[in-house]
């Protein structure tokens, strides 16, 4: 077992032994001239693992997100998301802020996908009183929550019917792809371009890819430019995500594992948990929140103190991690009534939901 159990994120992993060897040998040149061999490398293999023509490099995520939303859309123009996903949510607004483009927001339904008749209503007519939608943008997974190929073909299949581009915020693509035995190359089919993480479930320390045709690319590189996400000898940080694509992608079977495990665990406290790939969601009241976080750390487990607790499992948690943190859990929701940081596990705050 490590000797930290952080469950704050699959973003907080370190690179192992060999990816740091991996980074530490990585042939080197200066991608903003296009010439680092151990970039293209990395672009080369993405594309041919997700069935693009293109891939291009991003320092993150978020800047991923954003560039290819400026490259779909221009400015004044509008694309079609969900409340709950990660670019409308939390990226700072730099949609609006930074790409001028305006969000037509949607609700996201419990499975986390978006309710295609309302997406098809909410296209803006043509008509100059109105932000022209030029966009869907979709996420996979979200919350941990895995989005199946049959409504991903349905919602690119209206887009195209309606003349949009479709974006995919694949930050734990593979996640799905693990979660349904298939591949990413599977589920992103047709759409236009996908943004997929190797600092999360990957375990490399950052970057990501975004994914396309070549004359999308040729956009995106221009709004990398603009967003200031060019890098030169990125080589050294492109070697983990090389590593990590051919490396890490089969073990996320077990991060899925040891959630599994983690709630069954939770459940067995009495608590009320959502279980979604290497997700866990755990109810505590919100007033013992922080309460519980401490205890955990003293026992060095690392959460983030929230009512509706989120808990991540990633390469850098085994299953004797998994045992210690519930055994820290334990140790709090079955200390004794009025005693610092307990509760009883037959607390109705427990079985209340989160509104």
């Amino acid at each position: 077992m490590n000797t930290i159990v952080d469950l704050r994120s699959d973003t907080v992993t370190r690179p192992t032994p060999a990816m740091r060897q991996a980074m530490l040998e990585a042939e080197l040149g200066d991608d903003v001239f296009g010439d680092d061999p151990t970039v293209n490398r990395l672009q080369d293999r993405a594309a041919q693992m997700f069935g693009f023509e293109a891939a291009l490099f991003f320092p993150s995520g978020t800047q991923s997100n954003l560039a290819a939303l400026m490259s779909h859309c221009g400015r004044g123009e509008a694309v079609l998301i969900g409340e709950a996903q990660h670019s409308y949510r939390y990226e700072a607004g730099g949609l609006a802020v930074l790409g001028s483009i305006q969000p037509q927001v949607l609700a996201n339904r419990p499975d986390g996908t978006l309710e295609l008749a309302q997406v098809e209503a909410a296209i803006s007519p043509d008509d100059p009183h109105f932000a022209r939608t030029r966009l869907l943008a979709l996420e996979n997974t979200i919350g941990g929550k895995p989005i199946p190929r049959s409504y991903l073909e349905a919602a690119v299949a209206l887009a195209k019917r309606r003349g949009l581009s479709v974006h995919l915020d694949g930050a734990r693509i593979f996640n799905a792809a693990a979660h349904f035995k298939t591949t990413v190359k599977e589920l992103c089919a047709g759409f236009d371009s996908v943004s997929s993480c190797l600092s999360k479930g990957l375990g490399a320390p950052a970057g990501t890819v975004l994914l396309g045709n070549q004359d999308f690319i040729v956009r995106a590189r221009r709004a990398r430019k603009i967003l200031g996400g060019a890098m030169r000898q990125a080589g050294v940080v492109a070697a983990a995500g090389l590593h990590a694509l051919e490396h890490h992608v089969e073990r996320l079977a077990i991060d899925h594992r040891n959630a599994e495990r983690l709630a069954a665990g939770l459940r067995a406290l009495g608590l009320t948990v959502e279980q979604h790939t290497n997700m866990v969601f755990v109810t505590v009241p919100a007033q013992r929140a922080p309460a519980l976080a401490e205890h955990l750390r003293q026992r060095q487990v690392l959460v983030l103190a929230a009512a509706r607790m989120r808990l991540v499992t990633h390469l850098d948690v085994d299953e004797a991690g998994i045992e210690h943190a519930l055994g820290a859990f334990s140790g709090f929701f079955g200390a004794e009534a009025g005693a610092p940081g307990g509760i009883r596990t037959h607390d109705p705050w427990l079985r209340r939901p989160i509104l």
